[in-house]
């Protein structure tokens, strides 16, 4: 994180011209200004060679108080500085504990996340269950159950023997009928056969009558003539 603090380059500029001038007022002269000139009054009178020991005094007096002036301010604003930078290491302290819990937070988050997601899958899987069981208990009882399987085998087996007789029963008529066909084909033959002869002796019985006649027809003519 970038660093932040509460003055910039701009204000320690004036900050420091304000500390060497201490023109915290526009009203007056400065502070540093009235120091300077009680400086050089008391020194300009110690240089003079008259007999000027009281002014020497008053001057180096009323220099001394000028000082003490100029110093209170100065102490304030070194306690001053003393409490921001007091105030600047509980702030980086802060921000570093602010950073910590910052990142415990993420980290907090990113682990509620992931019991986030497993609850998801288990209340999922609970459900899929529940699911389940709830069907397990719509069905039957085992017992009922495996008696209605052994009824359905029951009947399985008896539509399998039904189906088995039923084949042979089917088996033995299509023999039955093959054979009938074959005595109805046999008997078909043998009728026309029959008939055949029948026609054959019809004809040979035609052609002998026939004969006959003539022969009956050539005798009585022959008497005739006699």
């Amino acid at each position: 994180m970038t660093a932040h603090y509460a003055f910039g380059p701009e204000d320690d500029t004036i900050i420091k011209h304000r500390l060497l001038t201490r023109t915290t007022t526009t009203r007056g002269e400065p502070p540093l200004k009235k120091l300077q000139k009680k400086f050089t009054s008391f020194t300009l009178e110690i240089e003079k060679d008259a007999d000027n020991y009281s002014d020497c005094e008053r001057l180096s007096k009323a220099f001394l108080q000028e000082m003490t002036t100029f110093e209170i301010p100065l102490l304030k604003s070194k306690a001053v500085i003393d409490a921001n930078l007091r105030e600047k290491e509980n702030f980086t302290e802060l921000k570093d504990d602010i950073n910590r819990m910052i990142l415990q937070a993420q980290t907090d988050i990113e682990d509620l996340k992931k019991q986030l997601e497993e609850s998801k899958i288990e209340r999922q899987h609970k459900e899929e269950c529940e699911a389940i069981r709830r069907l397990i208990a719509m069905q039957p009882p085992r017992s009922e159950t495996e008696k209605i399987i052994s009824e359905l085998e029951n009947e399985i087996a008896a539509l399998e023997a039904e189906n088995t007789a039923g084949s042979r029963t089917l088996e033995l008529r299509k023999k039955q009928f093959a054979l009938l066909l074959h005595v109805v084909d046999e008997l078909q033959n043998t009728i026309e056969e029959d008939q055949k002869n029948l026609i054959e002796e019809m004809r040979s019985l035609t052609e002998e009558h026939k004969n006959g006649m003539e022969d009956g027809v050539g005798v009585s003519e022959a008497m005739a003539i006699d």
